[in-house]
C-alpha cells in the first residue's frame, strides 16, 4: 500500500505566495487608490512569505523538486504582475520596454528550469539570481511607498499632509530610474545561469552525431 503523501508547509505558503500575487494584481488594475493601498499590503505579505518558505525548507530539511521548481516561478509571477501593473498606471511613468526585458528574462530562466528538468536536473537558485530577486522586490516596494503617498495625500492636513506632499515631489521620479536598474541586473543575472548550464542546453537542442 502507498504511503500517503502530504504537501510540506513550504510548498503551501509558495502557493499561497502566488494567489496573493493574482489578488494584488487584479487590486492594482482597478484603477481605485483604496485598492492600491491594500495590494501593497498584500505585496509586503507576499515578500515576507518569500523569506519564510525558503526559511521553513532550510530549518526543517523539507526541501522537494516542486519548491526547488515552483517557489522562484512565483516569485517571477508576483515581480511580473507587479510591474505589468505599474505600466498601465500614468503617474509612475515605469518603461514599458524595461519591462519587457524583466519578462523576457525571466520567461528564458524559466524555460531553462524546464530543460533541467527534462534532463532530470533541478536547476536550483544561484546567487546572481537571489540578488536580483532582492532588488526587483526592494524596487517594488519602493514604487508602491510612492503610489500609497501619492493616495493618501488627499486624506491628510497639516504637517502630515505637507510631510506627503514633499515625499512626492522628492521620490515621484524614481519609478522610471528605478526600473531601468532593475531590468540591467535582471538581464545581467540570467547570464550565470546559461553560462554554468550551456553544456545542458547545448544537449538539449542538439542530436548525436552518426
Amino acid at each position: 500500500m502507498n504511503a500517503k503523501m502530504k504537501m510540506t508547509l513550504a510548498n503551501k505558503i509558495t502557493l499561497a505566495r502566488a494567489g496573493l500575487a493574482i489578488i494584488m494584481f487584479l487590486l492594482m488594475i482597478s484603477a481605485n487608490g483604496f485598492a492600491l493601498i491594500v495590494s501593497s499590503l498584500l505585496f509586503a505579505v507576499a515578500a515576507i512569505t518569500d523569506w519564510v518558505d525558503g526559511h521553513i525548507a532550510r530549518s526543517t530539511n523539507t526541501y522537494t523538486p516542486f519548491g526547488a521548481i515552483v517557489d522562484p516561478f512565483v516569485d517571477k509571477i508576483l515581480v511580473g504582475a507587479a510591474f505589468f501593473a505599474f505600466t498601465g498606471i500614468t503617474d509612475l511613468n515605469v518603461p514599458v520596454w524595461a519591462v519587457f526585458f524583466v519578462i523576457m528574462r525571466e520567461l528564458a530562466v524559466s524555460t531553462l528550469r524546464i530543460l533541467a528538468a527534462l534532463n532530470n536536473h533541478v536547476l536550483a537558485a544561484e546567487r546572481w539570481g537571489k540578488f536580483k530577486t532582492t532588488v526587483q522586490l526592494s524596487a517594488i516596494g519602493v514604487i508602491f511607498f510612492i503610489i500609497d503617498v501619492q493616495v493618501l495625500i488627499p486624506f491628510t492636513k497639516g504637517v502630515l499632509r505637507k510631510i506627503l506632499v514633499f515625499l512626492n515631489i522628492t521620490l515621484c521620479t524614481l519609478p522610471y530610474p528605478i526600473t531601468i536598474i532593475v531590468a540591467a541586473i535582471t538581464v545581467f543575472s540570467a547570464i550565470s545561469y546559461f553560462k554554468n548550464n550551456w553544456a545542458m542546453l547545448q544537449k538539449s537542442w542538439s542530436l548525436p552525431v552518426k
